[in-house]
This record gives structure tokens, C-alpha cells and sequence, in this order.
């Protein structure tokens, strides 16, 4: 046995009341058919929801040696739900997925193998392809820088990493200080923080991740309390030196311009300079 395949983990999820029943299978079991297994598998249920959603969990609930669930009285936010989730790990490495996504079958496999090559890494992610309605119909592509310095090169004005397709260190998320309570780009926060305390990250450089996507990934951005959290969030990156005044500046521009722009603009924008389109279909 590799020591890769010696390396467990553990898959770590948020499902809330907005959460889709059908999109929570196809998500959970893409996990439940990776190359390499999970050892665990935690969700957190943030809050009061559906029966639908209730029954699906549940069902995943009965097979107690592989699930965690944690199911909390009130929603507290994807932050708060996470780092309840990272406290019950009982792995060192753990698997972000999100709700609704589909993770490729040699997504983790790739990522332990990213941990096995360097002993030091503490993030991995990959890139992601983004897909409307099904599966197949993959429109947009958001690349990531793969090393560490092109990593921190890119986090001047940008995340370089795709949140849900990270694989991370328990021990150091915590140490860290886990993620804050915040409307928008906590996990931007955290990455800053555990850059600037010097974990050393890294992506892989394929697309081993789904991420569904329509038109409220977009009105989602047109808030201005959301718009002052991202404000924030860049402000306490340029105080730990992860970017000069000019970046900060740049960013905030362009966070206000989003802000701004009609809707159906911010997506030709977005899907047009801060993606890569994909003419071919999967």
C-alpha cells in the first residue's frame, strides 16, 4: 500500500435550508466514489431545514462509523459551521465540498498525492470547472496558480484557491485561528492569515471539480453589506502585508464596480476576464 493510500481523510460539508436534496446526493455520493475513500465523512447541518433535506440526511446519518452530523439549533454562517466541523475531525487532512457540486473521481487522490510528494504542504486545491443546470453543460473554467510563490503573487488582488476544492491541515486551520464570521470572502480571510504565517500551499494544475452555477451566484455579490465584509477582509490582508496600498486599491475598485453594474454586465465581466471560457463542451 502506497503512503498515499495510508494517509486517511475526512470530507467536510455545510448543508443549510436553501440546500437542494437531489444536488446534496449527487455531491455526497461524487465523495463516495473517489479513487482514493474517505475515512470520515462530516456534515453540518447549519440550521433548521427542509424535511426533504432532513430525510436525505439522515439516511447518510445511519451509517455512523463513516458519517458525522452535526446538526445545530440555529444558522451561524459557513465559518461557524466549518470550524465546528474541523473540531470533530478525527483526521489531520480534510476535504472541503460544498452542497451542490460534483467532485471528479480522482479529485482526492490527486490532492493526497500533492501531500505525500511535499510533507510540508498544508493547501491543496485545483481548478474548477463551472457548469448551468447539468453536469455537461460546462461553460466557464476558473484556473489557479499552482505554486506557492505564484500563489502568493496571485493573492495580491485575487483567492488562489477554489474554496471547495481544498484539501487542508486540521491542526493548522485551527492553529490559525478557523474561520471568522463574516458575509463574504472568510475563506480569502483565512488563506491570508495562513499564508502569512507562512503554510505552505500549492494547486493541482487540472480540473477535478464541478461547480454548479446560475444567476443568484451573481445577485449574491450585489450587497453592500457583503460588499463592506469583502472591503474588510482585503483591508486586514494589506495590514499582514499580503499586497501593497495599489492592489488594495485596485481591488476595492473593482469590488465597487461589481457593486454597480447591471447585473447581466457583471456576468459578461466576470465570465470573460476572470474566467476562462470553454468553446468545447465536456
Amino acid at each position: 500500500m502506497s503512503g498515499m493510500e495510508k494517509q486517511k481523510y475526512s470530507v467536510l460539508m455545510a448543508v443549510y435550508i436553501k440546500d437542494n436534496p437531489d444536488y446534496l446526493i449527487t455531491a455526497v455520493e461524487s465523495m463516495l466514489n473517489q479513487t482514493v475513500l474517505p475515512e470520515e465523512y462530516i456534515i453540518v447541518v447549519d440550521g433548521p431545514v427542509t424535511e426533504e433535506l432532513r430525510a436525505v440526511i439522515s439516511k447518510y446519518e445511519e451509517n455512523g462509523e463513516l458519517f458525522t452530523v452535526i446538526w445545530l439549533k440555529t444558522n451561524g454562517g459557513l465559518g461557524n459551521a466549518l470550524n465546528i466541523g474541523l473540531q470533530a475531525s478525527r483526521n489531520e487532512l480534510v476535504a472541503r465540498m460544498d452542497a451542490d457540486d460534483i467532485s471528479l473521481l480522482q479529485r482526492c487522490e490527486k490532492e493526497l498525492k500533492m501531500f505525500e510528494e511535499y510533507p510540508k504542504l498544508v493547501i491543496c486545491g485545483c481548478n474548477i470547472n463551472e457548469f448551468y443546470k447539468t453536469p455537461d453543460n460546462v461553460k466557464t473554467s476558473r484556473v489557479v496558480p499552482q505554486t506557492y510563490e505564484e500563489i502568493k503573487k496571485f493573492m495580491r488582488r485575487r483567492q488562489p484557491f477554489n474554496h471547495p476544492t481544498v484539501m487542508y491541515r486540521k491542526s493548522k486551520v485551527l492553529e490559525c485561528g478557523g474561520y471568522k464570521t463574516l458575509k463574504r470572502k472568510e475563506d480569502f480571510d483565512l488563506f491570508s492569515r495562513m499564508l502569512s504565517e507562512g503554510c505552505l500551499a500549492a494547486n493541482v494544475g487540472e480540473s477535478l471539480y464541478l461547480y454548479r452555477t446560475d444567476e443568484d451566484n451573481y445577485a449574491r455579490r450585489k450587497s453592500w453589506q457583503n460588499f463592506k465584509s469583502a472591503i474588510y477582509v482585503y483591508g486586514m490582508h494589506l495590514k499582514r502585508k499580503g499586497c501593497s496600498l495599489i492592489d488594495y486599491l485596485i481591488v476595492c475598485s473593482a469590488e465597487l464596480l461589481f457593486m454597480m453594474l447591471p447585473r447581466r454586465l457583471m456576468k459578461i465581466l466576470s465570465d470573460n476576464v476572470l474566467r476562462k471560457s470553454i468553446i468545447s463542451q465536456r
